[in-house]
């Protein structure tokens, strides 16, 4: 693993674009501060810009560098969620603003799973997710699923991970300063 993490950093820090397995579905990623880079991802993924992606980071130490009020329930579902969730903050800071979404908010999931843990506390930064597929096509359940346009379109695929199925991605719940909780994906 630790030959992995080498080669992915290598490629976040130049600007590239990894493919690799996260504790859901197989992403699509980059350093979430560098806006060249999201840039790339939303081109590859044939995505409008105005569509908002998802970050993972470490820990909540690093999350508190993102955000800039984190609601204190954000922390309690984090710590009791049982399966992957992705919470929607209000007022993200220090990112690539082509990352942002137009309201001010960004997706950060703080992932169970140690290749992610690791990349993202070495990076030292978020580390953009987003399921490997172009899109408007389905998402990918396995490696084997993944299109070759989306293969041959990252700088680096992490040799990890390549016969795990994936059933489903991440929760995803809205959480606002104002105290409104939504869930918009379960």
């Amino acid at each position: 693993m630790q030959n992995e993490i080498n080669n992915a950093l290598d490629i976040l820090k130049n600007g590239g674009l990894i493919l690799y397995p996260t504790d859901t579905v197989w992403g699509i990623g980059c350093d979430a501060t560098n806006p060249k880079a999201v840039k790339k991802i939303y081109e590859l993924k044939q995505r409008e810009d105005s569509k908002a992606l998802i970050c993972l980071v470490a820990d909540d130490r690093m999350l508190k560098k993102y955000v800039k009020r984190i609601p204190e329930v954000a922390l309690n579902i984090i710590e009791i969620s049982e399966k992957p969730t992705t919470i929607i903050y209000d007022d993200a800071q220090n990112l690539a603003t082509n990352l942002i979404a137009e309201d001010g908010t960004i997706a950060i999931r703080i992932p169970n799973d140690e290749f992610c843990y690791q990349l993202s506390r070495k990076l030292n930064t978020a580390i953009v997710s987003t399921s490997a597929n172009i899109s408007g096509q389905a998402t990918p359940k396995s490696f084997k699923e993944i299109s070759q346009e989306v293969v041959k379109g990252v700088d680096y695929v992490v040799n990890l991970q390549r016969e795990k199925i994936c059933n489903k991605p991440s929760s995803i719940i809205k959480l606002s300063n104002s105290g409104i909780v939504k869930i918009i994906r379960e």
